[in-house]
């Protein structure tokens, strides 16, 4: 016990220290934050995380006391926080950087963006997106039928917004675009499959109206990252060049040739390499060009989206990252389009982009506080005695010898010496008592080792470690177990093994004392966190505070999950929507906009098909035959009931 103390007595003193030493520069620089969250998110004296939602023209919120106050407000973690401020930057940021690449090179055209609605369909974002876009005629492009619903009844009639209906058409789908423009909307209908051409040629002349064409174009240009196979021959959506002159000669034949007035490609999502753009831009140049020659009448460009996110802060051409900023990828654009219809002498058109991701990721912040900790054991060992197990003492004499030289070859002994432990237990030649005092060498052993090899996280130190001693970083990791569910709140990690930036937002002026991975609520071994962004891509820890949730909350944030995440999670386990709450900036700091409530028990249950008061009176039928036979009390089936009741009616994570 003496020694136990002296070595938590030792680890408090040396915390200290490190702690005395540590700045809030420092945890910036730990978690890269001002690679990925300029201009929006940085760290205050109190070490906190602040919010800036207007960037640089606009006042700041600290995110932990943001916390406190929704928990006085009986707003329960996990909670999604909203910054529409950040959606009306985004938008004032991708035009202010189109119109300025439109002035340096004298473009003679416009540029009008839109909104893929596939990228969050949420009603308030939505709205927010329409509202904020409206003086930039900033538009809406649907994929489906459901979207084109929300469009239809988002945008204000005659506003000159454009609407952009991609994706599968039936008869319904056209029939609605078209009788759209009735209402004073601006449809154009993208064809993305020739199939669709002569439907749109037969509904158009059923409903006498002319309808805008667009045609979706297959490029050869190859995407990059993860989405890259969007384009080639063998893309999803999109028409060949054969196809593409098949479609015009049809337009052509109808006495409809006219109607056709833009070329759409698409990349794919998240372009990390702004020559993957210049090329792609360059390529569908050519094209549609080519088309205004032809003898349609071309007027709009769609190059998509792509328009990526610096999700690990690194500004490289990683699947994480992106090597250019928004004003590059304006300058690409319009210089590649002017270029191209200036040789041809074609009218310049106006540039549509499709930058969801790159508008929507960075409102959206998810907060969810730690439960518990799971700890590799790290105190060191008591000394043997001379009567233990051969095996035992073999440990002992590891643990002993251990010194920064000989870690490899140490590693590999406690390893060896642990596989026979387990070995001789199986054959009933070490009891239960030995056996954990074998796994407790073994541990005190890997815990030595990390210790005298220094952080390998560290820059100069981890190029020189051996791949197996790289190992121990995550076999010494502890587990933070957190109050949310990765199949629900960040799909993407599960499935696509996608990062976003995760940071306690709090004591962020002290040191780490910790190396952790997250794990969820979810009773699936899938549902953890355990790659994590880095400056060299990834990262198999994340460096966090030692909690003691019963004591004090831990907070974490995982940010950017503004875009995709919020409409893409299931209901694994049946942990529902999360609370979101609005928050938006006022002159004398910030009010809740809105308060949308996370999912109760009975709402996830009624989605799989189960109501509630069948349920409540089946439990109520159990305890009346168990009471018939007594195997219960009358006071046990009435808390047994208000409790079940009860809970139908409480939030699906922990409160």
């Amino acid at each position: 016990m003496e020694v136990e103390t002296k070595a938590k007595l030792n680890n408090q003193r040396e915390t200290q220290n490190r702690s005395a030493a540590w700045t809030i520069e420092d945890s910036e620089r730990l978690y890269h934050i001002a690679g990925w969250g300029e201009p929006y998110f940085s760290i205050n004296a109190a070490g906190n995380i602040t919010v800036t939602p207007s960037g640089d023209r606009g006042g700041s919120l600290d995110l932990y006391e943001l916390i406190v106050s929704l928990k006085k407000r009986n707003i329960a973690l996990p909670v999604l926080i909203r910054f529409p401020d950040i959606l009306a930057d985004r938008i004032d940021r991708l035009h202010g950087c189109m119109n300025k690449a439109i002035a340096r090179y004298n473009y003679p055209g416009t540029y009008q963006g839109v909104f893929p609605i596939k990228c969050n369909q949420h009603k308030h974002l939505v709205e927010s997106i329409v509202k904020f876009g409206k003086s930039y005629k900033f538009g809406l492009e649907a994929g489906s039928k459901p979207e084109l619903a929300i469009a239809l009844a988002s945008l204000e009639p005659k506003s000159q917004s454009l609407l952009i209906c991609n994706g599968h058409k039936d008869r319904e789908y056209i029939e609605t675009a078209l009788l759209a423009t009735r209402l004073g909307h601006d449809p154009i209908v993208v064809v993305e499959q020739l199939e669709e051409l002569n439907l749109i040629i037969d509904v158009s002349a059923k409903l006498g109206i002319d309808p805008k064409l667009g045609l979706r174009a297959k490029l050869s240009t190859k995407g990059s990252g993860r989405w890259g196979n969007s384009t080639g021959d063998r893309a999803k959506f999109g028409l060949t060049i054969p196809q593409i002159l098949t479609a015009v000669r049809t337009l052509e034949t109808a006495g409809m040739l006219n109607c056709l007035q833009l070329l759409h490609f698409h990349l794919g999502s998240q372009i990390s390499s702004i020559s993957t753009i210049k090329d792609a831009i360059r390529e569908a140049s050519q094209i549609y060009v080519q088309l205004a020659k032809s003898g349609a009448k071309m007027k709009y460009l769609d190059v998509g989206g792509g328009l990526a996110v610096d999700y690990n802060g690194s500004k490289t051409d990683l699947a994480a990252s992106k090597n250019y900023n928004m004003q590059n990828y304006a300058n690409d654009i319009v210089a590649e389009v002017k270029e191209a219809c200036e040789e041809k002498e074609v009218a310049a058109p106006v540039l549509i982009s499709e930058s969801g991701r790159a508008i929507a990721a960075h409102q959206s912040v998810l907060i969810f506080d730690v439960l518990s900790t799971d700890d590799v054991p790290r105190l060191p060992p008591e000394p043997i005695e001379a009567k233990e197990h051969l095996i035992i003492r073999n440990l002992w004499e590891t643990y002993r010898a251990l010194e920064a030289d000989n870690c490899q070859e140490s590693y590999h002994d406690a390893i060896q010496f642990k596989e026979e432990a387990i070995s001789l237990f199986s054959f009933g030649y070490l009891n239960l008592t030995e056996l954990a005092r074998a796994e407790q060498l073994y541990w005190a052993i890997c815990s030595k080792i990390t210790d005298l090899i220094g952080s390998p996280l560290a820059e100069q130190s981890r190029d020189y470690l051996p791949d197996d001693l790289k190992d121990l970083e995550q076999i010494m990791a502890s587990i933070y177990y957190v109050n949310f569910s990765v199949f629900k709140s960040a799909p993407d990690a599960w499935a696509i093994d996608q990062m976003f930036p995760i940071v306690p937002i709090h004591r962020l002026n002290s040191q780490p004392d910790k190396k952790g991975i997250l794990a969820d609520l979810t009773c699936d071994s899938d549902g953890k966190i355990d790659r994590f962004i880095d400056l060299r891509g990834t990262k198999s820890v994340l460096e966090l505070h030692r909690a003691n949730p019963t004591q004090q909350p831990y907070y974490l944030g995982m940010f950017l999950v503004g875009a995709y995440q919020e409409i893409m999670g299931n209901l694994h386990n049946l942990f529902g929507n999360t609370n979101v709450v609005h928050v938006k900036m006022t002159p004398k700091g910030y009010e809740i906009e809105y308060l949308l409530q996370g999912d109760t028990i009975k709402e996830v249950l009624s989605r799989v098909q189960y109501d509630a008061k069948d349920l409540v009176e089946i439990v109520r039928c159990l305890t009346e035959r168990a009471l018939r036979e007594k195997q219960i009390t009358l006071e046990e089936s009435q808390l047994l009931l208000q409790n079940y009741d009860r809970s139908l009616s409480s939030y699906t994570y922990i409160l």
